[in-house]
């Protein structure tokens, strides 16, 4: 490579490679600030001249709204606006897959919570006071609050114009009325579940000379944000701008508006910036939460234990508005069988409305309410051919080339039987016979009401399928953009996407990418915004895919772009050439420093990723060549000890074995599956709000409870890595079939334990008493 004033020229092959790349386990950029208290959250916002705005919100799950007074509330002293429906700039209805859900309530009120008005002010505590002041007369109407009814029965009152179903989508496979040697059936139920995250929804809208606001908030999704905001400002999309603020945890509670137009409001109509902060007992009324769900099953099988057929009804509570119950529906149905091969389905669900809490995306949506019904049933089955719950699961374990009851086939690896073999093999906790017991590790003996007696032990399997990023047709894809230049005389790449960084370590992950394809140490994440196209949501398990396939887009195209400059410039061809260490490699092994071949010109790459395509399913049969993009696949083994005279469980050991296709970062990817299996583990034994009559009974962190320390078990888990050849990398989705497969494990193993045949989860002390 003839440059001969360049003194970095050399004839040796380069031995030193970046660290930090694909496979690596590089430190997070944010995680020393995090548990040092020092990071950022977007409720840290702050602005000169800020006022703070609060949200009014119904009592009452269903009324109507005969008047509403804020004559009182706009004398309080130190208030600058209240706002109405009436003062909604644009359209007063937004949704994201349905536009059905007010901005501001006007004559009905559909679920407790829902926004009535808005006030903004000098301090929270005079905001909150304006609240109080604003008169609001309502009618109280009966509430719609069995989903199953609002299915089938036409009496009840009809909550929205098109009626009380949201979706109903059925699959039919082989022979609807196929009979069986062995038949089990049963009712599952599964109860509401929040997201729990610990930064409550927040942000701070500021109003541009232009007309338009900058909104910086915490969001899974910030384009569609945009697009729903600026619809009810009646702004273009230019004049509204979202920007990434720190998000404490996410699991989907935010890909549903929340403050966002509300803040922008206030802001906008005040001409001062706004910041909005939710407490926690708004967080329970102001997002939405995972679809409680009615489930019955039936499944028949040949004497030596080959599935013949299953049928299923499902009942998905979708609660006052869509959101995404379109999607939940379509995910239970189309997995709604499990990992497994099965001639002959029959399946229907549906998502309805009613006047309980909304509920939209969840950690594993969709597929968590059947995998807790299939996967019991599973084990129920086994129990009627007096057969090992695993040898019946392997027997009929899907693999690659088989076709599942929508039509898909698997063409990709699927290693459903290895994942079990490999949890088999898995050492068990020692028997407690075996060792000395502290009576702190018995079920309640941190409360010292149990010193073992009465204490029994369970194990229980399972094995799940879950769908990785948006189905049925959806363009999904990102955009990213990747700037190599040279930065304090090194070579520094800047990626900056729409991505949203809700804690699941996506910076780092566009961090390895950028070093694996750029060959340099020094990548700078820019601050995710909207002035860069779509990433699409942080949901879904579909970023590292989706945007990290925009990134490495992004990243071989500046490559290519290098390559060029540097045949251009010396010579060289560059179907030879290569990034390493900072330097550019000749196939004859001579190097140039990439200082040098940037000098002061740097080059900068736009790049969008699209998957490959999906269709939507049939609205008759189910069957599509491709609802989804691509499969994961995680199995558990529970442990637990259950004191049956107080009805306390604990988990001893929960074990996991998961392909994950690439493991990009070894590290992180253990932690997202130690998360997800706690996240099941709550479902499974103490997570669900209370829901009586449309109205939260327990909306506090004091009363809904979530897994601590002392609950969280040792897990021991195997990450297998079978690569998806449609995916950058191979990688498949990781953060939510853990959360999915932990909970059946769990209720199995408890199940084991006690003998008993529990179909409701969480599992409560009162059904392992009998009372």
């Amino acid at each position: 490579m003839p440059h001969p004033t360049s003194p970095a020229r050399t004839s040796q092959r380069l031995d030193e490679a970046v660290t930090g790349g694909i496979g690596d386990s590089p430190l997070r950029p944010d995680s020393t600030l995090k548990v040092t208290g020092e990071y950022a959250y977007s409720s840290d916002l702050w602005a000169e001249d800020m006022l703070w705005g609060s949200t009014l919100r119904s009592p009452h799950p269903y009324a109507r709204i005969s008047s509403l007074d804020i004559s009182e509330a706009l004398k309080q002293p130190g208030v600058h606006a209240v706002l109405t429906h009436q003062d909604v700039p644009g359209e007063n209805v937004y949704g994201l897959k349905v536009s059905d859900t007010p901005v501001l309530a006007e004559d009905i009120v559909r679920y407790q919570g829902e926004p009535v008005a808005l006030v903004a002010a000098d301090h929270p505590e005079t905001a909150r006071r304006a609240l109080a002041k604003i008169v609001v007369e309502y009618e109280v109407l009966e509430p719609v609050t069995d989903p199953e009814r609002a299915a089938h029965d036409d009496t009840l009152p009809k909550l929205h114009p098109e009626g009380n179903i949201v979706r109903y989508q059925p699959v039919v496979k082989g022979d609807s009325e196929a009979e069986a040697e062995v038949v089990v059936s049963d009712v599952y139920t599964m109860g509401m579940q929040d997201q729990a995250f610990l930064g409550p929804e927040s942000g701070l809208a500021i109003p541009d000379e232009d007309g338009g606001v900058d909104l910086f908030l915490a969001t899974q999704w910030l384009h569609v944000d945009q697009r729903q905001t600026a619809h009810a400002l009646g702004l273009p999309l230019e004049k509204v701008r979202f920007t990434m603020s720190g998000v404490g945890g996410a699991f989907g509670g935010r890909e549903d508006l929340s403050m966002q137009i509300h803040c922008c409001m206030l802001a906008l109509h005040t001409g001062r910036p706004v910041k909005m902060v939710y407490d926690r007992l708004e967080s329970f009324y102001g997002h939405v939460h995972r679809h409680p769900a009615k489930m019955y099953y039936e499944h028949g099988a040949t004497k030596d234990g080959k599935l013949v057929y299953v049928k299923a009804r499902m009942y998905f509570d979708g609660g006052a508005y869509a959101s995404k119950t379109p999607v939940v529906v379509s995910n239970a149905t189309s997995l709604g069988t499990g990992p497994y091969v099965v001639p002959n389905v029959r399946i229907e669900g549906w998502g309805l409305y009613t006047n309980n809490p909304p509920c939209g995306a969840m950690r594993g949506l969709g597929a968590v309410q059947p995998a807790f019904a299939y996967e019991l049933q599973m084990d129920k089955l086994a129990a009627a051919l007096e057969m090992d719950p695993v040898r019946l699961r392997q027997l009929n374990a899907v693999e690659e080339g088989d076709s599942l009851h929508t039509g898909q086939v698997l063409d990709s690896p699927a290693p459903v039987a290895e994942l079990l073999a490999r949890l088999e093999r898995m050492p068990l906790p020692p028997e407690p016979a075996d060792v000395p017991r502290d009576v702190r590790t018995l079920p309640g003996g941190l409360s010292n009401t149990s010193h073992g007696e009465g204490v029994v032990r369970g194990i229980g399997y399972s094995v799940i399928i879950k769908n990785v990023s948006y189905a049925e047709g959806v363009d999904d894809y990102s955009t990213a953009r990747v700037r190599l230049e040279v930065i304090g005389g090194a070579p520094v790449a800047l990626v900056h996407t729409a991505a949203a960084e809700v804690g699941q370590g996506l910076i780092t992950v566009h961090q390895q990418i950028a070093r694996t394809e750029l060959g340099v140490e020094r990548v700078t994440i820019h601050p995710a915004d909207t002035n860069i196209g779509d990433a699409g949501s942080s949901s879904a398990s579909r970023q590292t895919y989706i945007t990290g396939g925009a990134v490495r887009e992004a990243c071989t195209a500046v490559r290519e772009a290098v390559f060029a400059r540097v045949a251009q410039r010396f010579g060289e061809d560059p179907a030879g050439l290569t990034l390493s260490g900072g330097k550019v490699v000749s196939a004859s092994g001579a190097v140039l420093d990439l200082v040098e071949v940037l000098g002061e010109e740097p080059v900068e790459e736009t790049r969008e990723y699209h998957h490959l395509q999906t269709y939507k399913m049939d609205p008759v049969t189910g069957q599509s060549r491709r609802v989804h993009v691509q499969h994961a696949y995680a199995a558990h083994r529970a442990v637990v000890e259950v004191d049956t005279e107080l009805g306390l469980v604990k988990v001893v050991q929960l074990d996991c074995a998961q392909d994950v296709g690439k493991a990009v970062n070894p590290d992180a990817v253990v932690g997202q599956i130690q998360g997800g299996s706690t996240q099941g583990l709550g479902l499974a034994v103490m997570e669900e709000i209370k829901v009586k009559d449309g109205k939260i009974r327990n909306p506090s962190f004091t009363d809904y409870l979530i897994p601590t320390i002392l609950d969280t078990p040792p897990m021991r888990i195997e990450v297998l890595e079978r690569a998806d050849p449609h995916s950058p990398y191979g990688v498949r989705g990781v953060g939510e079939p853990p959360t999915i497969s932990a909970t059946p494990a769990v209720v199995n193993a408890i199940r084991n334990a006690t003998g008993l045949n529990l179909t409701h989860t969480p599992v409560s002390p009162e059904q392992l008493c009998g009372s």
